[in-house]
């Protein structure tokens, strides 16, 4: 008998929903990440889904996101974009609009929180600096990273995401809490293997104080 782990998606998937409803939907998305971000509206009006394999999809994905946070056996080191995009990746990478998500560390750079600040619309979040650092003061977070995700798969900064940064970098110098950096998360291409940008590598952060 072939293991779980040799199987392909469309074998796994048409546990949850018929074979056939399985290669109609991997072939409707072309791919997992397609196919968990789909709306569940849109997945119930499909033909051989219907709301109960809607709701078998969607909490697959939603047990495969909270697993990926449970597997860590002490709060993580977050020292490099890398790692923050790491940390954010399973989460944002699904979402259809904007999320903007504050990580808060202490003076190790260990986490010792990830809070929701704001969705948005397509591609424009508004971010006001109260929720932005609220939650690090009642934390009493050394720093926070910020984070947040670009639909459309493109993780190059906007002059919007310039403008915010510098902003919230200043007031963190005011209030003592510092901004080490702000990673976009999108999608990997053939052309983009990357799929993640940091600011402060992208020179955004000058003065702003010492990197990780």
């Amino acid at each position: 008998m072939q293991s779980l782990e040799q199987v392909s998606n469309v074998e796994l998937l048409s546990s949850l929903t018929g074979p056939k409803p399985a290669e109609a939907l991997l072939r409707r998305y072309g791919g997992l990440t397609a196919l968990a971000r789909a709306p569940m509206e849109e997945l119930c009006q499909l033909q051989g889904v219907g709301p109960s394999k809607a709701a078998a999809i969607r909490s697959a994905f939603l047990l495969a996101q909270r697993l990926s946070r449970e597997s860590y056996t002490e709060s993580p080191v977050i020292d490099s974009p890398e790692r923050v995009a790491n940390l954010m990746r399973d989460e944002l990478s699904v979402q259809t609009v904007e999320q903007f998500r504050v990580v808060s560390v202490n003076t190790r750079r260990r986490v010792i929180g990830v809070d929701h600040t704001a969705s948005g619309i397509l591609d424009q979040v508004l971010v006001h600096a109260r929720e932005v650092f609220g939650p690090a003061i009642l934390r009493k977070a050394s720093a926070i990273i910020l984070v947040h995700n670009h639909p459309s798969g493109d993780p190059t900064p906007s002059e919007a995401d310039i403008r915010i940064t510098r902003d919230l970098v200043r007031i963190g110098h005011l209030m003592r809490i510092e901004v080490l950096d702000h990673v976009i998360v999108g999608h990997r291409t053939t052309e983009r293997p990357r799929d993640f940008s940091s600011l402060r590598e992208l020179g955004h952060f000058a003065g702003s104080g010492s990197p990780f």
